[in-house]
């Protein structure tokens, strides 16, 4: 079965099982490495992504679902060669630590800064993330530097 979908803007044409997983897809048949497998059973957040709008757990959707459908990842984000302001932020402050997480907190952070009024505070934001390394401190303090102009902090 061939599935047709567009990943950060490129069209890609694919011939996967019908229900490999979206991660899978990504990561080994169009080489979109950022998205992480933290748990592969949709409870950490790391292999967070953007499909048509809405928040996924690229893990849990079957690619037969993603068919047809607008997917942003991590690598989505930066733009013209400058890193997302919020990829930026973790960067100074000190957000990433090993990096399993980090790209899931950045994406759902994209998210709720382009809709603020769906989360109250950041944590609230990030809530589905978890990191293993720290106690959020510091992405805590990039997402916020990130969203200065934002009603989320």
């Amino acid at each position: 079965m061939q599935i047709s979908l567009t990943v950060n803007g490129k069209n890609y044409q694919v011939t996967p099982p019908p229900m490999k997983r979206l991660l899978d897809v990504l990561r080994e048949d169009l080489a979109w490495t950022g998205t992480k497998e933290g748990c592969g059973e949709g409870e950490c957040g790391a292999c967070t992504a953007i499909m048509d709008g809405v928040l996924v757990l690229t893990c849990m959707v079957p690619i037969c679902q993603a068919a047809g459908k607008h997917v942003t990842t991590i690598e989505g984000l930066a733009a013209d060669g400058k890193l997302h302001r919020l990829q930026q932020a973790f960067l100074e402050k000190g957000g990433a630590q090993c990096g399993i997480c980090t790209p899931g907190m950045i994406i759902a952070a994209a998210y709720y800064l382009e809709h603020p009024d769906e989360a109250e505070d950041i944590g609230e934001a990030l809530a589905g993330n978890q990191c293993r390394c720290t106690g959020y401190t510091r992405i805590f303090e990039s997402v916020k530097a990130a969203s200065s102009l934002y009603s989320i902090v």
